[in-house]
């Protein structure tokens, strides 16, 4: 995997940023605010936030920018109309800001399904994506790459584990025994099922490392985010399911490792700061200075690995049984979580129905081909309705 420099080293990259308002877009633009001679920000695009959405255009005046809410889309134009700022909005609004400005990489940082058609928009022009949200890719990496193929387009990981598999493997491809993804283990590392039955939303959402939306860090307490990040690595690396491992290390100071025929590892150690990923792809192929500070080996002591539980956090295991059944079940997998996600932070399930509602989901469906985004998109659709009509039945919210 890789990516060709788009630009003489005179000019500056220019990104488009997708989701600016969340997490990983604002840790983005920190990244740009520091690198402004090397980054050129000529698109940015939220959903709903646009006060947020509003400052950050007056701040940065790229060629163009989206917000995909209509309902808010009248008040946040009016402080913009003097700018210059192309503006699209409704729900193709992304996809017109990819069509309508050239950019040499899109860094795609919204949450959920959301964030597919936009992804492939931008691989159809030729255009590299960084990809920070792993949901369009698990449900639909077959389409993402081999549109990514087509048009000779690089996908480039931001998420830090794939991106420090990817950093691991350079060069290395064809001797690679298995790679190592390493999960902090979340919050619960530890509990049990009677306890995790009365795990709030505000319980969920306090990561011990990192600093996350609202919906991958819930995935990241039932260890849903490590399954998609096991599918995520199939479609990057092109391995084969028994070639991906997960391993527990706690302190996130080891992001991945990789694994060689010869019984050699290579390990990618660092602070757990987002933006050393975010850099990394927005930088490649070239390593630049960075605000994060490296670790202090004297000061970090043991570094200690586990292995994952499935017992009491089965979701992993659901992440590796769709993707061992391929076709549409991980594009329902998928689309169940991200329902599931939304119940549970509006206290409508319990933590632990989680898992129970996304195998329920997967067992009523029979995987198809899903060689199309209109089959895909059905599919999604599909699997959130019946995520919805299971939670029904199901006993209440934690208590």
């Amino acid at each position: 995997m890789g990516i060709s420099p788009h630009r003489i080293q005179e000019n500056r990259k220019r990104i488009i940023l997708l989701g600016s308002t969340g997490s990983i877009g604002q840790q983005t633009l920190d990244v740009i605010r520091r690198h402004k001679h090397r980054l050129e920000l000529v698109g940015l695009a939220a959903h709903s936030s646009w006060q947020l959405l509003a400052e950050q255009l007056l701040e940065f005046l790229p060629t163009g920018a989206a917000l995909t809410n209509q309902q808010v889309s009248a008040a946040w134009q009016l402080p913009l109309e003097n700018t210059g700022v192309r503006i699209f909005t409704g729900s193709d609004g992304l996809e017109q800001l990819i069509e309508q400005v050239d950019a040499d990489l899109v860094v795609n940082a919204l949450s959920g399904f959301a964030g597919l058609r936009p992804t492939l928009r931008a691989l159809e022009k030729g255009t590299a994506v960084a990809l920070a949200n792993k949901e369009p890719i698990v449900a639909a990496g077959n389409l993402i790459m081999q549109a990514a193929a087509e048009r000779m387009a690089a996908v480039l990981p931001i998420d830090s584990e794939p991106s420090a598999v990817w950093q691991c493997m350079h060069g290395e491809k064809t001797a690679v025994a298995k790679i190592w993804l390493t999960a902090s283990g979340g919050p619960f590392r530890g509990w049990e099922q009677k306890d995790l039955q009365h795990v709030t939303p505000a319980m969920a959402l306090r990561h011990p490392s990192w600093t996350m939306g609202p919906k991958i860090t819930v995935d990241s307490a039932s260890m849903m985010n490590k399954g998609l990040e096991v599918i995520e690595a199939h479609h990057f690396f092109k391995v084969g399911w028994e070639q991906i491992k997960v391993v527990v290390q706690p302190r996130s100071l080891v992001h991945s490792l990789v694994e060689f025929v010869d019984g050699s590892m290579l390990g990618h150690l660092g602070q757990p700061d987002m933006r050393t990923a975010i850099q990394y792809a927005l930088s490649y192929p070239e390593r630049w200075d960075s605000e994060v500070k490296p670790l202090d080996l004297y000061q970090i002591g043991k570094i200690e690995f586990e292995k994952p539980d499935l017992h009491n956090f089965p979701c992993l295991e659901l992440a590796y049984q769709a993707g061992k059944t391929g076709g549409s079940m991980p594009t329902v997998l998928n689309a169940a979580d991200e329902e599931a996600v939304k119940l549970f932070l509006k206290e409508e399930i319990r933590f632990t129905d989680i898992p129970r509602l996304i195998e329920q989901v997967m067992a009523g469906h029979h995987s198809r081909a899903g060689e199309s985004l209109a089959e895909i998109e059905e599919i999604d659709r599909w699997a959130r309705r019946k995520t919805l009509e299971l939670a029904v039945g199901l006993g209440g919210a934690a208590c």
